[in-house]
């Protein structure tokens, strides 16, 4: 049987992600496992060649990572009360290389992540995260779907 101790669960703090994190919790308490809960903050281009304003890039970066520091926290005191070993972080890049780095650097046993539902053309733009971690993660994924709503 397989122990997983190590659990990553990125996270977006959407619905979608709180599912894939219900998931993680459950293991976790079965396994005795610690969840690592990581926020990945993507760059934003600003089109500041084009005559727009320079924005305050730094205050916006902080604020960014504050505010996503302060989510993480109450996510880490809910599951502590649970009696649930946590890892919080929050890193800067391409979503799905900062997971997939995460979990080579961690030891990580398992990777629990959210699919988004995109298709079409959103899906051909943007590609998909989930998709890119699973074929690049050093260890199983539980990607979690969020249910369609079907007649």
């Amino acid at each position: 049987m397989f122990q997983f101790k190590e659990i990553l669960v990125p996270t977006d703090f959407s619905e979608q992600s709180r599912m894939a994190l219900d998931y993680a919790i459950e293991l976790a308490l079965s396994t005795g496992g610690t969840l690592h809960i990581i926020h990945i903050i993507e760059p934003s281009v600003y089109p500041t060649d084009l005559g727009f304003p320079q924005v305050g890039l730094i205050d916006l970066d902080k604020e960014l990572v504050e505010t996503s520091n302060l989510e993480l926290s109450k996510i880490e005191e809910e599951l502590t009360a649970k009696g649930i070993k946590v890892v919080k972080f929050v890193s800067h890049g391409r979503p799905s290389d900062e997971i997939v780095d995460y979990a080579n650097d961690n030891k990580i046993d398992l990777i629990c992540i959210a699919t988004h539902g995109r298709n079409g053309f959103e899906r051909f733009l943007f590609g998909s995260t989930t998709e890119k971690v699973l074929r690049k993660a050093p260890c199983p994924v539980l990607a979690v779907r969020a249910p369609t709503n079907k007649d």
